[in-house]
């Protein structure tokens, strides 16, 4: 266990990386769009009205090679998991009451989002919280039901930290959006920069506790626990050159996003992961990655695949609600699934590593050797994996 010294060793050391994080993220980008010699009010435009990055047409031979690359990254990991073998169902516990109150919040809050009911007035705009609050207690239950145990039922208060945590962490997207303006978000013309924060702040703050539920709910699964707890091993010799030279790589790329938003725009979603990453092992900390160089993926594929999930149900309840966002991303626009571009999705995967890199850092639980907070390690109990 932790004892006093520990914890105020531990929260200043993750105050300290937080500090830097975000002087980087914030710092890197409008400093390179100054060195540009970028105009820099539309980058700190809030709300964020003027669409002034111009973006590449569709392009074939960038498309299909993307596509290939990723289908090339993604198969061994879907291989994997075709191979894992059959398992016995694990034991069903008792779904939580709280489960059925989930239930009942998403299927109103879909009804009033995908509708235009008079009566419901200037609240139409805020269906998008309801709709997540909704996901979050059933997928909550859900993993009750396959493990007994919750981050939300054993953990309330860390739980319900999350939800500031998170509204602050995709500001930080929504800062980094500006230099690359991959999304915007319609009818925010007539809002002042108070309505605007506010309306946005509160769905913002369910996007953390809605992918670590769901990553916990996929970790009760015998398959994906088999397939990736002992997958291909990767030892990494001088871990240390490795992070720094990692940092300065995605710290150059940040600066340069400005400065060639359609070749750089994926560094939107790939950066703040290779800057997390490597702050933590700079600083003698484990990350996501740790347990790789004992065959152990965990940590990196059940982020990426709840993210990916959670992605899906973001894009199809934002296709019909009034207070909605859309894409203009250079060269893959095209074959919409909702609005977001097929290849698009592929955001989804490094942006689960952040939301389980964030948490760990801001969570970590009393465990040394725990990347993530103990209390999100799962606990199948009788849902252990076991072939037939």
């Amino acid at each position: 266990m932790f004892g006093r010294t520990d914890y105020w060793n531990h929260a200043g050391k993750t105050g300290a990386l937080l500090l830097v994080l975000a002087a980087l993220l914030i710092g890197l980008p409008l400093a390179g769009a100054a060195v540009a010699g970028r105009d820099l009010a539309p980058y700190l435009e809030f709300p964020p009205r003027t669409r002034f990055v111009p973006h590449a047409p569709f392009s074939w031979p960038v498309f299909i090679a993307l596509a290939a690359a990723l289908a090339a990254a993604v198969l061994p990991f879907v291989v994997r998991v075709a191979r894992a073998g059959v398992f016995r169902q694990p034991r069903r516990y008792p779904f939580p009451w709280w489960g059925w109150l989930g239930i009942g919040i998403l299927t109103a809050a879909w009804v009033l989002a995908w509708n235009r009911f008079a009566w419901l007035g200037a609240l139409q705009a805020h269906t998008f919280t309801p709709l997540w609050i909704g996901y979050i207690l059933v997928v909550s239950a859900l993993t009750v039901r396959r493990t007994r145990r919750c981050l939300l039922r054993d953990r309330p208060l860390r739980f319900l930290a999350l939800f500031p945590l998170s509204a602050a962490f995709w500001w930080f997207f929504e800062y980094l959006n500006r230099f690359v303006q991959n999304w915007h978000y319609a009818g925010i013309a007539e809002l002042t920069a108070a309505e605007y924060f506010w309306r946005a702040t509160l769905p913002f703050s369910t996007v953390l506790p809605a992918v670590l539920v769901t990553r916990d709910w996929l970790a009760s699964f015998p398959r994906l626990d088999r397939a990736f707890g002992n997958f291909h091993s990767i030892v990494v010799p001088h871990p240390a050159p490795l992070a720094w030279a990692t940092l300065v790589a995605a710290g150059a790329g940040l600066a340069a996003i400005a400065a060639w938003p359609d070749y750089l725009f994926a560094l939107l979603w790939i950066a703040p992961l290779l800057i997390i990453v490597p702050l933590q092992a700079v600083a003698g900390d484990e990350t996501i990655f740790s347990r790789i160089h004992a065959g152990d993926w965990r940590a990196v594929v059940l982020p990426a695949i709840a993210a990916l999930t959670c992605g899906f149900f973001w894009e199809l309840w934002n296709y019909r609600s009034l207070a909605r966002w859309e894409y203009t991303i250079p060269f893959v626009q095209r074959f919409e699934v909702f609005e977001m571009p097929l290849l698009g999705y592929a955001g989804y995967l490094p942006f689960g590593l952040e939301c389980a890199a964030f948490a760990g850092l801001i969570l970590k639980g009393t465990s040394k050797n725990s990347v993530l907070p103990t209390e999100h390690r799962v606990h199948c109990g009788d849902a252990e994996a076991r072939s037939d």
